[in-house]
């Protein structure tokens, strides 16, 4: 991160919305505050602390995540005994205090806060409730369900739509009376009111909401009509879902998207923006997509900075051009979103007119102080967001609730204070491995008093942040590093922390030092399987191909070996970067499994457009010099490597319709010049088992990869939890 136009004097001006004045322009996205409120979906402690955390780090504007007004209705928001991990604000007055707790929290430190409603989920709703409940999820139209094409959504009935608007109002005026400052519909992404409002999914040819504009503008008017004429709405859209320019001719061919040809276009979406100022909208955000190409309205690590800027721009021309002024007679600000937590990018943006206010989701949960931190100019100490998704999104989607990759205390500020553990004895502290969850351990341990060396046996910390940044769609990543390195820095001229790079720490050297407690996060190493040539010089690691790029600068086909996260990030920059010809083969039946599905489908759908072959179901089972030999699945029961406009389900969600696949196996060689392997990880715990047996030091933890071989998200909580213990 730079801050070459620091003072941030755009970013922190105030603006004006209907009746409220923002005090600057930072507003927190909608980050879903899946399974944060009691399950009578009653705000608690849990989620009135996360959002006080934020107000305290100086953001203008907080929205809420979404909060349905479809229960009855829309089967997939509600859970079995009537409970719900959405929070709610429709099912009675027990709910209301959790709601006015909250924003008094919010205002008491000069932030404004919107709640933000759904009509529901539709076809992007849980399928389970035809198995639980024997319901079908509902939808516009007859749609397929997007998490199993198999089950069909069936269309709402006119009489529930409208009650559907008459709740959105009441709840409204609940959230009015419970001093929320704002609604904020929630109308983009393909959620149940995009679908109602988007030809693509409402293909409705009887009754009274067969205009696919008269349902977004009914609620609206119901809403204005329930909390008067200076209370601020706000709406959130699409400008186009780009399924045909994300797809093209699968559109035509396959089954789940067929219907969606006729999807709602830029200038159709212009023309709704203003029918839905005059209806009563004070403010919109904006940004691309759905769910069945998920990497666009949450882009992941490997989506370019500011990537919606250009379309926040074409709105502000639109209703400049068209002098559109919404009922207070004010012009309708516009708020960019989509990577844009850069102060310099973000303020770039306002000064040159591309947006009036910026959206903040993503880099609020990895630095609530983000803020704070760029209005005194303190730039370097922001936390980045690494995009990677795994704990703000698919946290909740395998069971979860929001937390954060690079903050360790996301999700858990009503149980993690933020002020470190007071320091009962001060202790002589050795941490081995100068990696991500090392680097927190020591700086945690350091900060609360303790006296810290911290050992790393490489010239340069990171661990596999180093090789893991080298691609540049994992930019972020490269910003995370630099941001660890200026930490440690902090922590070595503010509380004293050693910093021993190009050091092997011993069983000898950690007992002659006469330690106190010993934290062993020295990591993993990549794994490499006894199978025939798998010695051979043309054979390499991902991790050293990353580093040493000159290996692969001879070889014209390369072959990766493990289509996991980590093979198909360095097959893509193998692709892109250095130009080769490459194909991943991976044993299981679909690629990068367990990896956020805007993550996994961005990556997937770009090495398609590549022409990467993916083998999917394929084993190795011998290398040699000109081709690798492999064993595949051949049967047409075999999923389709590229399909990104379904989701992958997880693991302990069974889809009782889906066929089994068969084994149809046929051996065949795959000419390669290069053979790249990134089969996994093992963990590196003999220093550990050696300390814990020869009992070197009173005290002794081990965490991290040494652990088990994990993610960011694992480090940095093992480091903070275990630095904050000692």
């Amino acid at each position: 991160m730079t801050a070459d136009l620091y003072p941030y004097t755009h970013l922190f001006e105030p603006v004006q919305v209907n009746g409220i004045k923002l005090k600057n322009r930072l507003v927190m996205g909608p980050m879903g505050n899946i399974s944060m409120a009691e399950e009578t979906g009653r705000p608690n402690a849990k989620m009135i602390a996360y959002f006080i955390e934020r107000a305290q780090g100086g953001v203008g504007l907080i929205t809420t995540g979404l909060v349905p007004v479809s229960h009855g209705i829309d089967p997939s928001v509600t859970e079995l005994g009537k409970l719900s991990y959405f929070p709610r604000i429709d099912r009675s007055r027990t709910v209301y205090a959790g709601w006015r707790d909250l924003a008094e929290g919010v205002h008491a430190y000069g932030t404004h806060i919107f709640i933000q409603l759904t009509p529901g989920l539709g076809r992007v709703g849980s399928p389970e409730c035809l198995i639980n409940k024997y319901r079908l999820p509902v939808s516009a139209s007859w749609n397929p369900n997007f998490y199993m094409p198999i089950v069909p959504c069936r269309p709402l009935f006119d009489r529930e739509c409208r009650r559907i608007i008459r709740n959105a109002g009441q709840a409204a005026a609940d959230a009015k009376a419970a001093l929320i400052d704002g609604v904020y519909l929630h109308g983009h992404e393909g959620y149940l009111l995009d679908q109602l409002t988007n030809p693509a999914f409402n293909r409705r040819t009887l009754g009274h909401f067969t205009n696919w504009q008269t349902f977004g503008i009914e609620l609206v008017q119901e809403i204005r009509r329930r909390v008067g004429l200076r209370y601020p709405i706000m709406y959130r859209i699409d400008l186009s879902t780009a399924l045909n320019a994300t797809y093209g001719d699968r559109m035509e061919t396959v089954t789940s998207l067929k219907k969606f040809r006729n999807e709602r276009l830029p200038d159709m979406t212009l023309a709704y923006m203003e029918n839905l100022v005059k209806a009563g909208v004070d403010m919109f955000d904006v940004d691309l997509g759905c769910y069945d190409n998920w990497w666009l309205p949450h882009p992941p690590t490997s989506m370019a900075p500011g990537c919606y800027l250009q379309v926040a721009q074409v709105v502000k021309a639109y209703f400049t051009e068209r002098g559109v002024k919404s009922n207070a007679g004010l012009e309708v600000p516009v708020v960019a979103v989509g990577k844009l937590g850069y102060p310099d990018l973000a303020e770039k943006a306002l000064r040159e007119g591309a947006c009036d206010l910026i959206m903040l989701a993503r880099p609020l949960l990895a630095d609530p102080q983000w803020p704070n931190k760029a209005y005194a100019g303190r730039v370097a100490e922001i936390c980045p967001c690494i995009g990677d998704q795994e704990g703000c999104i698919n946290e909740f989607v395998e069971g979860g609730h929001p937390q954060c990759a690079v903050n360790p205390r996301t999700g858990f500020e009503d149980v993690i204070p933020r002020d470190l553990a007071p320091l009962g004895r001060k202790k002589n502290v050795a941490v081995v491995g100068a990696g991500a969850s090392g680097i927190v351990c020591a700086c945690v341990a350091a900060a609360r008093g303790h006296s810290v060396v911290l050992y790393e046996k490489n010239r340069q910390i990171g661990g596999w942040l180093v090789p893991g940044s080298v691609p540049r769609i994992k930019y972020d990543v490269g910003n995370y590093l630099n941001y660890l390195e200026h930490r440690l820095a902090m922590a070595q001229a503010e509380h004293g922390l050693q910093l021993r790079l190009h050091t092997h720490a011993t069983v000898d050297l950690l007992t002659d030092e006469g330690y106190d407690a010993v934290v062993c996060a020295i990591g993993a190493e990549p794994v490499k399987p006894p199978i025939p040539g798998i010695d051979a010089e043309h054979v390499v690691q991902a991790v050293d191909v990353l580093l040493h790029p000159e290996w692969a600068e001879k070889a014209a086909r390369v072959t990766v070996i493990g289509g996991g996260a980590v093979g198909c990030e360095t097959a893509y920059w193998l692709a892109y970067e250095l130009g080769k010809h490459v194909s991943v083969i991976e044993m299981l039946p679909s690629f990068m499994k367990g990896v956020c599905t805007a993550n996994r489908g961005h990556i997937i759908h770009y090495l398609e457009d590549k022409g990467v072959e993916l083998l999917n179901g394929t084993q190795l089972k011998s290398i040699s010099k000109e081709y690798i030999t492999v064993v595949r699945n051949v049967s047409p029961t075999l999923p389709d490597p590229y399909l990104t406009w379904t989701p992958l389900l997880p693991e302990n969600i069974e889809n009782p319709l889906v066929k089994p696949i068969k084994q149809e196996l046929k051996e065949m060689n795959i000419p390669c010049d290069l053979v790249v392997l990134a089969m996994g990880l093992k963990s590196v715990d003999a220093l550990y088992f050696a300390c814990q047996e020869q009992r070197v030091v009173p005290e002794i933890y081990y965490m991290g990869d040494v652990f088990s071989p994990g993610r960011i998200f694992e480090a940095t909580k093992a480091g903070y939890r275990v630095g904050n213990l000692m």
